[in-house]
């Protein structure tokens, strides 16, 4: 899975458009200072802010109330049901994510293939 995330990584670095919530961001800096440290974290979230090919998109508490129902129906997580309707409303079908809930969802596919 290492070698999976630094690819993804490398791909962003090389201008790939993606595409990410405030919430799912919120996650992944959440993360990376558990792991790597505050400084880390926040040098991750000033590439992300300033990155041309990065859009993030905002969330509030009517997307949270229109996945629930999403989040309950599948037994996912309300942010994965979140990413989902995210991904339907900007018309986004590919997902990079390390997480099988995403495989239970129509119309989208987790990224990279090459996983369990």
């Amino acid at each position: 899975m290492k070698e999976e995330a630094k690819a993804i990584v490398k791909s962003v670095e090389e201008l790939e458009e993606v595409t990410t919530t405030t919430v799912h961001l919120s996650e992944v800096v959440n993360i990376i200072e558990t792991g790597l440290g505050l400084q880390e974290s926040l040098g991750f979230l000033t590439w992300i802010i300033t990155s041309q090919n990065i859009k993030v998109y905002p969330v509030a508490l009517e997307d949270y109330e229109s996945a629930m129902p999403l989040a309950k129906e599948n037994n996912i997580s309300a942010n994965d049901a979140l990413a989902y309707l995210s991904m339907k409303t900007h018309e986004i079908r590919e997902i990079y994510s390390f997480d099988r809930h995403f495989d239970k969802l129509e119309d989208i596919t987790r990224l990279p293939r090459t996983l369990p």
